[in-house]
C-alpha cells in the first residue's frame, strides 16, 4: 500500500493569497489546488523530459548512422500533408 506522505512548502504571502483566492472562486481547498498544481507540472515536467530524451536519442543515433533526411525534402512532405495529399515519409539517407 502507498502511504500519502506530507509535505511543507514555503511560499511567499502573495502567491499563498492568490492560491486561496483561486481556491475560494472554485469551491476547493488550497490544499486540493496545491496537490492539483503539483500533480501538472509533474505530468508536464515528465512529457518535457522525455521528448528532451527522445531528441537526444535521435541526435546520438544520427551520430553513429549519418541518416537523415534533408530540410528541403521534410519541407516538401510537410507541404502535401498540409495541402491534404497522402504522402509517404520521406526515406532517410546518408
Amino acid at each position: 500500500m502507498n502511504a500519502i506522505r506530507p509535505v511543507a512548502v514555503k511560499l511567499d504571502p502573495k502567491t499563498h493569497d492568490r492560491i486561496r483566492q483561486l481556491a475560494e472562486a472554485r469551491d476547493r481547498s488550497t490544499h486540493w489546488m496545491l496537490r492539483e498544481a503539483v500533480v501538472q507540472f509533474v505530468e508536464r515536467e515528465e512529457k518535457r523530459e522525455a521528448f528532451r530524451q527522445a531528441g537526444l536519442k535521435a541526435w546520438n543515433e544520427y551520430q553513429e548512422t549519418g541518416l537523415h533526411v534533408s530540410h528541403s525534402e521534410a519541407d516538401e512532405w510537410l507541404a502535401k500533408l498540409e495541402a491534404g495529399e497522402e504522402a509517404d515519409l520521406p526515406e532517410c539517407h546518408n
